[in-house]
C-alpha cells in the first residue's frame, strides 16, 4: 500500500498508545481482523492463526497438514522457496540443493512453465501433462511406502521465475493429492492481497471452483510490519487442536499487528488498489512487449497485475 502509508502508521501509533500485549490476553482487534480477512476468502477457509512472519506461517501450515493427514511427505515445485526455517529450507529446492540436499520425504515436481518448461505452449494439453507429473510422483512415493501430507506451492511461483501456472493445473493436482490423502497448501506470501489485480488472492486465477485447504500470508499483510497468517478449514483446524497441544504464538495477532492489518485492508479498499495494480501492470506489460519486438534477447513477457516476469534469452529456439 506504499511506504509508510499514513493510515497504516496512524493505526499502529494509536494502538501502541493504548495497549500492546501478548496474545494470551483477549482483544477485539484479533476477532475483527479475522472477520475482515474471512470476507476476502472462500467460506470454507474459516479458521485463522496469526503469526509474525511468512516463514512462521509456512512452518505452521506444514504442521497442520501433517497432523490432519498423519502423513509426512511433501511435494513442492522445482526452484521453490518457502522460507528460512529449517523445516522450510527442506522443502525449498532453491536452497536445499546448495546445502544438505533433498530429504527422503521431499518430492520435487516440474515447474508448470509453459515458456521454457518440459511442456510448453505448443503442447496439446500442458495442464494435464504437468499435473500427471505430480500423479507419477505420488505413485512412486507409494511404491516406496511413503505417504503424501501436502502439495506445497506458491500460487504464482516467484523465485522460480515469475511463473503463471496454466489455468486448471491446481484443480487437477489437488484431485491427485486429495486422492492420496494429502492437502493443498497455497503460499500467498508474495502474491496475495490484490497484487495480481483482478483477484484478491492469486490462487483465484485458477478459477472459482478451486479452493486450497490451507492458505499462508505474509509480506504485504502488514505493509512492512511483522505479521502473518494461516487460513484453513474447520476440519484441518479441529484435527490440529485434537492433540490437546494448543498453538500459541506470543506476539502473533497482538493488538498492534491486528490494527495494522485492518488498516492495510482499509487502504486497499479505499484506494481501489486492485484496479490500480491491474492498470499499472497492464501498462508496464504493454511497454515491455513493445521492447520485446525490438530486442531478440527478450524471449517472453508474462504477468498479471503487478506480478510480472521477463525472460532474457540467448537462443530463441531453446
Amino acid at each position: 500500500v506504499g511506504h509508510c502509508h499514513p493510515d497504516v502508521v496512524k493505526a499502529a501509533h494509536e494502538q501502541n498508545q493504548l495497549l500492546n500485549t501478548n496474545s494470551r490476553y483477549l482483544h477485539d482487534n484479533l476477532v475483527d481482523y479475522a472477520e475482515r480477512l474471512s470476507k476476502t476468502l472462500p467460506e470454507k477457509l474459516c479458521t485463522f492463526y496469526f503469526l509474525n512472519s511468512g516463514s512462521e506461517a509456512n512452518d505452521l501450515a506444514l504442521r497442520l497438514a501433517r497432523q490432519y493427514t498423519n502423513h509426512e511427505d511433501v511435494i513442492v515445485l522445482d526452484h521453490a522457496y518457502h522460507g528460512h526455517l529449517t523445516s522450510l529450507i527442506d522443502i525449498s529446492p532453491y536452497k536445499f540443493r546448495n546445502l544438505e540436499g533433498q530429504k527422503e520425504w521431499v518430492h520435487v515436481a516440474p515447474l508448470p512453465d509453459t515458456y521454457r518448461g518440459i511442456y510448453r505452449e505448443d503442447h496439446e494439453d500442458s495442464v494435464t501433462a504437468y499435473a500427471t507429473e505430480v500423479r507419477h510422483i505420488i505413485e512412486q512415493a507409494h511404491e516406496r511406502g511413503r505417504k503424501i501430507a501436502a502439495f506445497f506451492v506458491e500460487s504464482l511461483p516467484s523465485v522460480g521465475g515469475q511463473i503463471i501456472p496454466p489455468a486448471g493445473y491446481f484443480q487437477k493436482v489437488a484431485e491427485h493429492v486429495h486422492k492420496a490423502g494429502g492437502v493443498f497448501i497455497a503460499d500467498e506470501i508474495q502474491v496475495g492481497f490484490g497484487r495480481v489485480g483482478k483477484h484478491f488472492w492469486a490462487f483465484q486465477l485458477q478459477g472459482e471452483d478451486f479452493i486450497p485447504d490451507i492458505v499462508t500470508m505474509g509480506k504485504p499483510i502488514g505493509n512492512g510490519h511483522p505479521v502473518a497468517c494461516v487460513a484453513t478449514t474447520k476440519e484441518v483446524a479441529e484435527a490440529f487442536s485434537a492433540t490437546g497441544v494448543e498453538y500459541f504464538n506470543t506476539f502473533g495477532g497482538n493488538p498492534v499487528s491486528c490494527a495494522v492489518g485492518l488498516a492495510v485492508l482499509d487502504v486497499i479498499e479505499k484506494e481501489d488498489l486492485q484496479a490500480h495494480a491491474t492498470e499499472v501492470g497492464n501498462f508496464l506489460i504493454n511497454l515491455l512487449k513493445q521492447q520485446q519486438i525490438k530486442h531478440p534477447i527478450i524471449g517472453d513477457v508474462r504477468g498479471c497485475g503487478l506480478f510480472i516476469g521477463v525472460d532474457l534469452i540467448k537462443d530463441q529456439a531453446q
